[in-house]
């Protein structure tokens, strides 16, 4: 899923694609993916668009009128910029957006079966979904959060929690965790303030590092994501601090990854998935 490095680049980039363009059309290609049905995508139109920004997981399109267009790609979606625009409907279409004076168009679209990107029209002041996030990361009330929380769930839980913190899923927790080396079982409740200072200077460095790297694309994103993680989805790879091999944990729906000297003091975490495969 594309985490707050991916999206913040991708919201600048299609800020210069967007911004002053006066809006020619919303196409819903996409039934189940708008999530309000007021307003109407159709009143958008002739709408200038203000800017395009993000806020964690989310891109967020502001006209001049007050009116925002969020999206939330989830864990399969991706964006086109089409220039020259198009009309034609590819397949996993969500929702396109149509410019005038021959911008390029906005095209949304999804892979894989989930179908759980969706997009939301709201009015003047509305958040809609937005109003149920946590600070977004690398602000200073998330690190604040981070400082002094007696939240006695494991940190990367609270990581991935969009309420907690807004912007961190599987991929860079699992980083950020291996540079701090906490282990992925570590509760923030019983970290002291060294160990809480490292966490929330590893979470800067790995996000400020990957957002290097993103603000290097050009377009939209592309299908394949994660190709800069240091230890998310390399199990079986050595670790590039020390060398020895990175572990998983694997539960229903998604895996941590983490290294066993540098994490965990040598421990190997229990895997019920890999344990019944070794029985």
């Amino acid at each position: 899923m594309p985490e707050l490095p991916e999206i913040r680049a991708l919201a600048e980039r299609l800020d210069e694609v967007a911004a002053g363009a006066v809006v020619v059309g919303i196409d819903p290609l996409q039934f189940s993916s708008l999530k309000t049905f007021a307003p109407r995508p159709g009143e958008l139109t002739g709408a200038t668009v203000e800017g395009v920004g993000s806020y964690g997981k989310w891109i967020v399109v502001t006209l001049e009128s007050g009116r925002r267009l969020l999206v939330h790609l989830s864990q399969g979606g991706r964006v086109d910029v089409e220039s020259p625009p198009k009309t034609t409907k590819p397949r996993g279409s969500v929702v396109r957006l149509r410019l005038a004076d021959g911008r390029p168009s906005i095209l949304v679209k999804e892979f894989g079966t989930q179908r759980k990107a969706g997009w939301w029209v709201l009015e003047a002041g509305e958040d809609g979904p937005l109003a149920s996030l946590g600070p977004e990361v690398m602000t200073p009330e998330a690190d604040e959060l981070l400082r002094t929380s007696q939240d006695n769930r494991r940190v990367h839980t609270i990581l991935r929690d969009q309420r907690t913190i807004a912007g961190v899923g599987r991929g860079y927790s699992d980083d950020a965790l291996h540079h701090a080396r906490l282990s992925p079982t570590a509760q923030l409740a019983k970290l002291d303030d060294e160990a809480r200072d490292g966490l929330i200077a590893s979470l800067r460095g790995i996000l400020e590092d990957a957002l290097v790297v993103e603000r290097a694309r050009t377009g939209g994103l592309p299908t394949k994501l994660g190709d800069h993680f240091t230890v998310h989805n390399r199990s079986g790879e050595p670790c590039p601090r020390c060398g020895a091999d990175l572990r998983r944990v694997s539960y229903e729906s998604y895996e941590v990854t983490y290294c066993p000297p540098c994490q965990t003091d040598g421990k190997r975490l229990s895997d019920r998935r890999m344990d019944r495969l070794l029985r």
